[in-house]
């Protein structure tokens, strides 16, 4: 090992110490209250820092809450592979180093959001907990029976659609609300691809389980094209599951459940979606 190398690796070692000093917990809690803030292009690289930041805290409680909550930030939007990687990696250490133990029929938050990330956002983990294992297992029931769902709801002109009669259609099923930021944030892409898509057979139906009065002053008042549909009693919302907007539910054709977002998409993500179709650009 040369001079200069040695002077290096000895500096890093000395610094290390106090780069982690400056972690606290009250620093990672402000990062992800402000991880909305950060402009697009720069949240990944955000991300991924916080999820690295959370792992040089202290075993406990307060760990295993921010790993969770930046488990749940992290699926607004594209935060790319490397960083739900390691947001994952982030959650299945503070749950090894501090399990939950089960309360009622439901595997704990934690282990289900962590079965999310590897179900529906491409990661792997290695935990072995019986927990992570039944919150899997919930999920892969859960959309067994989406898959058999079927329902007849209203758009806000009062026509009616019936998922199971838009077979040899492609259909999102996109569940949203007015005071949700990130599903606002997702409707211009969806605007535009069901504009787009519409001639080759695609449907987008926009659900929300508001009062119509509500829904019908925030949308009167745009240009989006897809159909809204009212579930004012959230029937259709407990049918798929629906435990946190946006979600989105593409089916193909045959009426077959072929892919699942469990929060905002950006338009590349929706086209990821779609290029599971025959839909062509």
């Amino acid at each position: 090992m040369t001079l200069f190398r040695r002077a290096l690796v000895a500096s890093l070692l000395v610094a290390a110490p106090l780069l982690q000093a400056q972690v606290s917990e009250s620093s990672v809690t402000n990062q992800l209250k402000n991880l909305r803030q950060v402009p697009t292009d720069k949240r990944p690289a955000a991300t991924l820092k916080l999820a690295q930041d959370i792992r040089t805290l202290p075993a406990g409680m307060p760990k295993l809450k921010l790993a969770d909550g930046l488990c749940h930030l992290s699926t607004e939007g594209d935060a790319g592979p490397e960083a739900l990687q390691a947001v994952a990696d982030t959650l299945a250490l503070a749950l090894k180093e501090s399990p939950v133990p089960k309360k009622g029929d439901q595997p704990p938050m934690p282990y289900m959001d962590l079965a999310k990330l590897v179900r529906y956002e491409n990661v792997t983990t290695t935990l072995e907990d019986p927990l992570y294992g039944a919150a899997m297992k919930t999920l892969v029931a859960n959309d067994a029976e989406i898959a058999k769902a079927d329902f007849t709801l209203k758009d806000l002109h009062g026509k009616k659609f019936t998922l199971s009669e838009l077979r040899g259609k492609i259909v999102m099923v996109n569940f949203w609300a007015t005071w949700c930021g990130p599903c606002r944030l997702e409707m211009p892409d969806l605007d535009l691809l069901y504009t787009h898509f519409e001639p080759q057979g695609l449907v987008v139906l926009s659900i929300s389980d508001e009062e119509p009065f509500k829904v019908n002053s925030f949308i009167a008042p745009s240009s989006y094209h897809p159909p809204v549909l009212l579930d004012p009693e959230g029937k259709v919302h407990k049918e798929f599951h629906v435990d946190g907007i946006p979600k989105t539910f593409l089916f193909n054709r045959d009426g077959k459940l072929i892919a699942v977002a469990i929060d905002q998409r950006t338009r590349r993500q929706f086209l990821e979606m779609l290029s599971k179709t025959d839909l062509h650009p």
